[in-house]
């Protein structure tokens, strides 16, 4: 039966009043009950829109379906068969622009809470089983993955569940790379990434923590140590910074590692942090408003700078969303020029009244500085403008080419220039979402199986 009601079931969360003075997640789920009633919103379409807007071919009208009739772990079998993270997609991926921008439902009222049911299915999963995987025949070869973002978990996976011995080389002390560090736990809890990465080492993947592979240990020293391939994908986290901007100063900071600090080190975390007054954070994306959403959590007066309007951002509307809920204060068309600083403190920073031009090559609007300049106080300013590729590995490897923007250079099977090696999700494409790098991180899997099998 289909529940023909054109708004989706709300979503439970925290009270507004309280959700401010914890880092406790915001949105609560969906019970059971509310969960069936969603699912009973699919119209069921026969050319499945939902399914050709994801990235991973998600088979969504069929765990849906799982859902309005009660049977919740059919429903992750399913979705298990094409995702390794559905807790984590079911919190982060931008639905609203892949599988619910192309429901039928949408076109007269809301889309199906697509995300909503997946991350429901995920966490019934994970409250009502133990992590376990089955048993595959080994292959007898091995693959080396440098990372354990998205990208490499996807890949490490898939190729587990192929019979191949799979090794994640992290460089960092803790796996989950960005899904880690830089999301906060009010968005998604570490606790759900852990329970992804168990499933993982249940599949007989192992993972090596503090093993950056760069110029001490390089790609060259993989192969030589018996390793068959290497995915390589470790990401794009260097910090981008617009000019004038002097990091120097105490307490200015590069997004990811302020998100760092509050996500991984609360018990040590940087008095210019904890003790912060009056917070500003620059840019538009997700980074950006996790970011400010921390600063209120940690009783900081906060401001949130975009140099075009919210219509262009790139945060999800949701977490926009909350963040006005949350009385955070958005200024628009302003972008700040230079910093101010105090014996080495930071005290404020100018900025420039911003006006929209003609449309850049990403489509929106251009930014244009009108000449009318203001100061805000702050002492704390968090840079949230981007991120760009790593050298690590490719500045200490020989033979894997760049295109013309930095990343990694991969044909559509996600193979670079040297044999044996193939590359996937941000280091290749840029910063991008989870479910893209997962996406990559599957297709390359499928790949490596092609060329060790000598399809």
């Amino acid at each position: 039966m289909i529940n023909n009601v054109r708004e989706r079931n709300p979503m439970p969360q925290q009270d507004i009043s309280v959700r401010c003075s914890n880092f406790d997640e915001v949105a609560l789920g969906y019970t059971p009950a509310d969960a069936i009633r969603e699912a009973m919103r699919c119209l069921k379409c026969r050319k499945k829109p939902c399914t050709a807007g994801c990235p991973i071919g998600q088979r969504i009208p069929e765990f849906i379906e799982r859902v309005s009739e009660g049977d919740f772990e059919g429903a992750y079998e399913i979705i298990n068969s094409k995702s390794c993270l559905p807790a984590v997609c079911g919190r982060v991926c931008p639905q609203e622009n892949q599988c619910e921008k192309n429901c039928a439902q949408a076109v007269r009222g809301e889309a199906v809470g697509i995300g909503r049911l997946e991350r429901f299915v995920a966490d019934w999963h994970a409250a009502h089983s133990e992590v376990t995987a089955a048993p595959v025949e080994k292959k007898g070869k091995k693959v080396a993955v440098i990372g354990s973002g998205p990208a490499g978990i996807a890949c490490a996976g898939d190729l587990a569940a192929l019979g191949y011995d799979v090794t994640i080389f992290e460089k960092l002390s803790y796996a989950g790379g960005i899904l880690t560090y830089g999301i906060p736990q009010f968005v998604l809890p570490n606790t759900v990434v852990e329970r992804e990465v168990a499933e993982l080492k249940a599949r007989g993947v192992e993972i090596v923590t503090s093993s950056p592979i760069d110029k001490s240990k390089t790609v060259d020293d993989l192969f030589s140590a018996g390793y068959d391939a290497v995915f390589v994908g470790n990401g794009a986290a260097v910090p981008q910074t617009p000019r004038g901007l002097d990091t120097s100063l105490e307490g200015v900071w590069a997004a990811n590692d302020y998100l760092t600090e509050i996500n991984l080190n609360s018990e040590t975390m940087p008095a210019s942090i904890k003790n912060a007054k009056s917070v500003v954070v620059v840019g538009g994306g997700n980074v950006a408003v996790d970011a400010v959403r921390c600063a209120r959590r940690l009783g900081a007066e906060t401001t949130i700078v975009y140099r075009r309007t919210l219509e262009e951002a790139p945060a999800r509307r949701e977490e926009i969303h909350h963040t006005q809920e949350e009385n955070i204060a958005i200024m628009e068309l302003t972008n700040p020029v230079e910093c101010y600083g105090k014996d080495g403190v930071l005290v404020g920073v100018k900025c420039e009244k911003m006006a929209l031009g003609e449309p850049d090559e990403s489509g929106r609007r251009r930014p244009v500085g009108t000449g009318e300049f203001f100061d805000l106080d702050c002492d704390n300013l968090v840079i949230a403008t981007g991120t760009t590729y790593s050298e690590d590995v490719v500045g200490s490897t020989t033979g894997i080419d760049k295109d013309k923007w930095g990343g990694i250079a991969t044909d559509d099977g996600c193979k670079t220039s040297r044999p044996g090696v193939f590359a996937g999700g941000d280091a290749v494409t840029g910063p991008a979402t989870v479910v893209l790098a997962m996406g990559a991180g599957k297709r390359a899997a499928v790949s490596i199986d092609e060329y060790l099998s000598g399809k």
